[in-house]
């Protein structure tokens, strides 16, 4: 079920570490909003009380302090409280929704590389949410090695249990992204992530041109 209305729209985006996320939400919601367009930007999990408390469970400690299915759990539950509380009513409101992250990174983070099966995520998912998709979905691509000296630019010694896993979890990670990418393509659209700031936020709207008022 997918989010669009005769105004609102859903956008998410994905990326594994270090892709610049955060900064392409910053630059796309200034974008926006020099179109007049109102909106909601928030991050998964959090977004409400209850889910930025979820967030500092999933986020701190050691990497081996829950599993791949614990996590799936713990997400979903901060997702349902996000979507419920502040995506839906935004979205009802005629807003646009930017979303750093949604339920792709669970497909990607614990379904792929996580071993947990995609079918049982999105059967979750289905239960949380009444099956909630974006309208778009901007996945960003950076090579590895870039990501990773990206994310230790940004965090130094401050790495989340995420960011701390090897190189074998983040290249499951990227490749979940892109066959995801390739199998829903009408939702879906990978970004060059590699290129500059501004070439990157250009790319995303013309990905989203079709969606624009």
């Amino acid at each position: 079920m997918n989010a669009g209305s005769s105004s609102g729209r859903f956008i998410s985006l994905e990326g594994g570490e270090g892709a610049g996320k955060s900064t392409q939400v910053a630059r796309l919601a200034a974008a926006l909003a020099d179109r007049g367009i109102n909106m909601l930007v928030t991050r998964e999990p959090g977004g409400t009380e209850g889910a930025e408390a979820i967030r500092a469970l999933l986020m701190q400690g050691d990497v081996t302090r829950w599993s791949a299915r614990t996590e799936t759990l713990l997400f979903a539950a901060a997702r349902a409280d996000h979507i419920e509380k502040r995506i839906k009513p935004a979205l009802a409101a005629g807003q646009w929704v930017i979303c750093d992250r949604f339920i792709d990174s669970t497909r990607a983070y614990q379904g792929v590389a996580g071993g947990i099966d995609d079918a049982a995520v999105l059967a979750i998912h289905d239960f949380c949410t009444g099956g909630l998709l974006p309208d778009r979905t901007l996945i960003l691509e950076v090579p590895i090695d870039e990501g990773r000296a990206r994310a230790a630019s940004r965090d130094g010694a401050a790495a989340d249990r995420f960011a701390a896993r090897g190189d074998r979890f983040h290249a499951d990670v990227a490749a979940a992204f892109r066959r995801i990418a390739t199998d829903e393509p009408e939702r879906c659209r990978l970004i060059n992530a590699a290129a500059s700031p501004d070439a990157v936020t250009t790319a995303i709207l013309h990905q989203l041109a079709d969606l624009l008022p």
